[in-house]
């Protein structure tokens, strides 16, 4: 394991304690060189230890990691949030690519992320990745506004707004967008369902994920789906129900 320089970031002591023990315990070669309960002293701490880590919770004794983050711009060092289940702080996080944990944290998961920190990072991704999620976050909406794609050799901050659809290409996802651009991103079509079916998208076929804001028009006696771009769609038999019942329910 490589040796690490952690600050633990969270205004409840007794979970400081944990982290602190299951850190200890299971990842011995980390050092924490700094605990804090809320923004002014976590922002002191990293200011003075230049970490490598800091294991962050949201919620800090009446403002939030995110205003911790906003004082640090840029960011030097590897991010892991802390949280209590949050759907809408979730869904952000995978649109950033930024790693979390989840309370009670479970042993495994927080090794896990910590020797992915212990890997090289690039600290311009990271940039990235950090504004992707401020502004995800910092938008009045509860939907998130931006996704981070990337490529081997490019990192794409990509509006949802304008991903027409998406497309399996075996291990491999495409994502056409609204400029006629495609990117090849690796991860399976799943993975991507997952993230973007809760910000307007749908699974019209094992192979497509669409944005329901660009459909033209269904065919149901073709069993397919017409895109505003043209581009013809089909539509699993199994779905034509749920994505008719969908459309009717956004348009009341």
């Amino acid at each position: 394991m490589e040796s690490l320089k952690l600050i633990i970031v969270d205004d409840e002591k007794r979970v400081r304690t944990s982290l602190r023990h299951l850190i200890t315990m299971y990842y011995p070669s980390a050092e924490i060189v700094a605990e804090a309960s809320d923004v002014e002293e976590a922002y002191s701490e990293i200011i003075k230890h230049s970490p490598d880590v800091v294991l962050l919770d949201i919620q800090l004794s009446g403002r939030t990691g995110f205003d911790l983050l906003r004082k640090l711009v840029p960011v030097n060092f590897k991010l892991i949030f802390i949280t209590a289940f949050d759907q809408y702080a979730i869904q952000a996080f995978k649109f950033s690519a930024i790693d979390y944990l989840l309370k009670p944290v479970n042993p495994e998961d927080l090794v896990s992320a910590l020797h992915k920190a212990s890997t090289l990072i690039d600290k311009k991704d990271l940039s990235l990745k950090i504004d992707t999620l401020l502004n995800n976050m910092g938008s009045n909406s509860l939907e998130p506004k931006k996704i981070l794609l990337k490529t081997q050799e490019t990192v794409y901050l990509v509006n949802l707004s304008d991903i027409i659809r998406c497309e399996a290409d075996r291990n491999y996802t495409r994502f056409y967008l609204a400029d006629n651009k495609t990117i090849l991103v690796s991860g399976s079509l799943i993975e991507y369902d997952d993230t973007l079916t809760p910000s307007g998208f749908f699974r019209a076929h094992h192979s497509h994920l669409i944005n329901l804001n660009f459909i033209s028009k269904i065919e149901k006696h073709k069993m397919q789906v017409v895109l505003k771009d043209n581009s013809v769609i089909p539509l699993a038999n199994r779905k034509k129900d749920a994505l008719i019942q969908f459309l009717e329910k956004s348009v009341k």
